[in-house]
């Protein structure tokens, strides 16, 4: 079994609760982070919660990573997509690691705010998972002990700037706007009955109704278990904590080929971003203020289902 885990508002008040067809019961608790909450509950009595419950109309979802946690994301992670972004999957043969702001989380349904001056605003859907607890030294992660270390999984929607962190090479600041990282609706917890179900998961992205990335998590390069097991052993975790794992093909930004990249390095600075900047302006795909971006994670058979980010774009004041 799977349980869904809310983060919400009602009357003033922020709590946890577990949601079960469309009805929540509070989580009894005074956990202020998510990684409160993982460490002080386990998914068998979050399963057996009984006690009143609430209509999910009638509460203000939050984001059910709290903006204490680590938000580490894995970049080029699906095939197509390296392709797309320019990278020859045959050759590139290491796992490329960023992070984004603490600050940029958000609730799943929040309005993004596209910066004055950023003409090129671009979606990725990944798959999230949240860490079951801290990891402070190198382990070995396995299909086998996985679960030991992911608690569960959110959709995540990876917002950026292509303007900033392509030209500017700079991947925290292009990426790292306020809102420009979207979690939730909900936090789908697992357990090692289930945890496989991570390699089954259908990764979905409409702008205005019109699909723009769709694949499967089949797909990953680098999977969760070998992206952990590799990331400690040069960083710290913590229970809670957020690793965005990709995102598939499908984006609005548009980049050469490696032998385009070759002879543009052979340009000028200003004219290699002059043309940049022309190939881009060119490209339809990319969000404009009142486009409606929709980002979904369900299983094929419909057994695992994380739920549906709407997000609105919207000028800054």
């Amino acid at each position: 079994m799977t349980v869904n885990v809310i983060r919400y508002q009602h009357e003033g008040l922020k709590h946890w609760g577990v949601l079960r067809s469309g009805k929540v019961t509070c989580i009894p608790g005074p956990f202020v982070t998510t990684g409160d909450l993982l460490r002080s509950t386990n998914i068998g009595d979050l399963l057996k919660l009984d006690g009143p419950t609430i209509d999910l109309a009638a509460v203000s979802l939050l984001s059910p990573v709290t903006s204490n946690q680590q938000f580490v994301c894995q970049g080029a992670n699906y095939r197509q997509h390296m392709i797309e972004s320019g990278v020859d999957p045959d050759v590139k043969a290491f796992n490329m690691i960023f992070t984004k702001a603490q600050s940029c989380i958000c609730p799943a349904n929040s309005d993004v705010i596209k910066p004055n001056g950023v003409q090129f605003l671009d979606y990725e859907v990944e798959l999230g998972l949240i860490l079951r607890k801290s990891i402070r030294e190198s382990v070995t992660v396995t299909g086998a002990n996985l679960h030991e270390f992911v608690a569960g999984a959110v959709v995540v929607n990876d917002y950026s700037a292509r303007d900033v962190q392509i030209p500017q090479m700079q991947f925290y600041k292009g990426k790292s706007f306020r809102t420009f990282g979207p979690v939730g609706p909900w936090l789908t917890l697992l357990d090692a009955s289930n945890i496989a179900m991570l390699d089954k998961l259908q990764l979905k992205l409409t702008v205005n109704g019109e699909v723009r990335q769709n694949d499967n998590s089949a797909n990953l390069v680098y999977k969760p278990a070998e992206t952990l097991t590799e990331l400690s052993k040069v960083q710290d975790f913590e229970a809670g904590d957020l690793l965005a794992t990709g995102t598939p093909a499908g984006c609005a930004l548009s980049v050469p080929s490696p032998g385009k990249q070759r002879l543009a390095a052979l340009l000028p600075e200003r004219k290699k971003w002059q043309i940049f900047q022309k190939v881009q302006a060119g490209r339809a795909q990319y969000l404009k203020v009142g486009d409606v971006v929709e980002a979904s994670i369900r299983s094929t058979d419909g057994s695992m289902d994380l739920g549906v980010q709407r997000n609105r774009i919207v000028a800054e004041s």
